[in-house]
């Protein structure tokens, strides 16, 4: 008897588990970063390139998934692109534990509210896709709400716009590399380029202040140490996800993590939330409430005619 095949609704509904749950995860990380002090950002980032290797290893290891591994390394293609995409997740880890382990919590939220549109942008000027009008009102709405930010605040919203930037252009590799690379695999070879920076951050760190794995007690050495686990896990549930749902379920779903992140920096910590804050997140969220509903009605429409083609 052949294998039965997977029923549509059920594939459907663990893949809405499993992609809620990525999005969820990666919402709360703040809350466990910040159980890591007093590890600082650089340290923490150092151990989170070590253990996820280590952990992606260990994984590779227990599926064992070597051979898939190896095909990718023989193509020198895909081992630049995953260099490419280890400094650019380099970039955002860092920017965003720089921000959270200082009290700009809230900063992080905006910038991963605005990567969808970001992701827009990147789609004109790197892709030359054409965007619709509403799609173009979005865009221009965010911008506004930056120059809000901008005013209000008399500083560049640095932290937003680099998590944006460097998480939007990690997204734009990941598509180069399409399915030819998976998760892990991916964060095994991104995690492997990062280690000489990794290595290098905790000899200064070690100069510097001293490291505090192994020296903050064994409550502490063992929320540090998991820090490979908790990178790790999100990222295979998204995986899971991605491949059960359609591209605008996961669109939608990407709000929860900014949505958490909201509320841990102004309601859980208490982070300044003065009027022209409210204005620029407010923008932003009227953009992406554009942006959204294009998308829902362009993949309604997008299927009425695949529906229309199909009968004739």
């Amino acid at each position: 008897m052949p294998p039965a095949s997977p029923d549509p609704a059920r594939e459907r509904l663990l893949g809405g588990i499993y992609a809620f749950s990525a999005y969820f995860l990666w919402g709360i990380l703040p809350l466990y970063f910040l159980t890591l002090s007093p590890a600082g950002p650089w340290e923490v980032v150092a151990w989170r390139i070590v253990f996820s290797l280590l952990f992606c290893v260990l994984l590779i290891a227990a599926l064992r998934s070597w051979r898939r591994l190896g095909v990718i390394i023989r193509q020198r293609r895909l081992l630049l692109w995953t260099a490419v995409a280890g400094v650019l997740i380099y970039v955002n880890w860092q920017v965003f534990l720089l921000a959270t382990l200082t009290g700009r919590v809230l900063e992080t939220s905006l910038g991963y509210f605005i990567n969808p549109l970001v992701t827009v942008l990147l789609g004109v000027l790197v892709l030359r896709e054409r965007l619709r009008i509403t799609q173009w009102v979005a865009v221009g709405v965010a911008a506004v709400a930056v120059l809000v930010i901008m005013v209000g605040y008399g500083s560049f919203p640095w932290i937003s716009l680099t998590l944006a930037a460097s998480f939007g252009v990690y997204g734009l590799v990941k598509k180069q590399i399409g399915p030819a690379v998976d998760a892990v695999s991916g964060l095994t070879l991104e995690s492997f380029w990062l280690l000489p920076i990794a290595i290098a951050q905790l000899i200064i760190v070690g100069a510097v202040t001293g490291i505090t794995l192994g020296s903050a007690g064994p409550w502490h050495a063992v929320l540090l140490s998991l820090v490979g686990v908790v990178t790790a896990t999100p990222l295979l549930f998204f995986a899971a996800g991605a491949r059960r749902l359609p591209l605008v379920v996961i669109g939608l779903l990407q709000f929860v993590a900014p949505i958490m992140q909201f509320i841990i920096g102004a309601w859980v910590l208490g982070e300044p939330m003065p009027a022209e804050r409210w204005i620029g997140f407010g923008l932003v969220w009227i953009a992406l409430t554009v942006l959204t509903v294009d998308s829902l009605v362009f993949a309604r429409r997008t299927r009425g005619v695949s529906d229309v083609g199909a009968v004739t």
